[in-house]
């Protein structure tokens, strides 16, 4: 009776014939996914496959290069000058192929350094060009100084996308700050713009103006003051009255 309905299960569900002509083990444990498991193979398979021609097998990617060290920094001021010039690992030279390069010697009694060549100044080649030049003219005739006197250079001597630079360009040009500074030692260093302000006597320029600085340089101290770039007050002339206090204070003691 049991069999009878078990029959009459499988024709409803339309079960009417066998499937298979071998029994399926459906309680067989499956073999290990193994080497051992796996097909051994036809002992009628081909050869092995030539292999392609070295120019068209794909090549093995290269190995990541090592993180590169420090850059070297030329420790003579001839030389110092012409790595400047041309040498593609300078820290500062990657923003752009027209270099803005230093002008004058080392030992003037002024040394100008800005952080980086204004839009105007990387179009010329020239540091401090334009109407912007023309006002820093009249600040150091207001002191006594003329451009001939001075060493003008930027620290990076590309101008970066924006005026802006990431934290490992800044830290590249910090050791490229010191070493030039050591080379250069001048007499007295104004610092113009807020950017190399906050690099040399990191100070901020509201902070920086009226005070004569002290930046520390091999041990001795370089009497320094800070303004804002010409440009800056050119187009925001009441911030003038500050950069004349700092400049005034070259004065002092002459």
């Amino acid at each position: 009776m049991l069999a009878e309905s078990y029959h009459d299960w499988w024709s409803l569900a339309g079960v009417d014939v066998l499937v298979g002509e071998a029994p399926a083990g459906w309680l067989d444990v499956p073999a290990a996914n193994d080497a051992a498991a796996k097909p051994k193979a036809s002992p009628i398979a081909g050869p092995e496959p030539a292999p392609l021609p070295a120019a068209l097998q794909r090549p093995e990617a290269p190995a990541e290069a090592g993180a590169k060290g420090p850059v070297a920094l030329p420790d003579a001021w001839d030389e110092f000058q012409s790595w400047l010039a041309s040498n593609p690992d300078v820290p500062g030279s990657q923003w752009d192929a027209r270099r803005v390069l230093p002008v004058g010697n080392a030992g003037a009694p002024l040394m100008l350094l800005t952080a980086w060549p204004e839009i105007d100044d990387q179009r010329d080649g020239a540091l401090f060009t334009g109407p912007a030049g023309q006002l820093l003219d009249a600040m150091l005739g207001a002191v006594g100084a003329t451009r001939g006197d001075c060493y003008l250079a930027s620290l990076a001597i590309t101008r970066p996308p924006g005026g802006r630079i990431d934290e490992r360009d800044a830290a590249e040009l910090d050791r490229l700050l010191w070493h030039h500074l050591r080379l250069a030692r001048p007499g007295r260093l104004l610092l113009i713009g807020s950017d190399i302000v906050r690099m040399a006597a990191k100070l901020q320029l509201a902070d920086a103006r009226g005070k004569l600085l002290d930046i520390n340089q091999d041990g001795g101290k370089l009497e320094a003051v800070a303004v804002a770039h010409p440009a800056m007050l050119l187009a925001r002339p009441a911030q003038k009255a500050a950069a004349w206090d700092s400049l005034k204070l070259f004065n002092r003691g002459r």
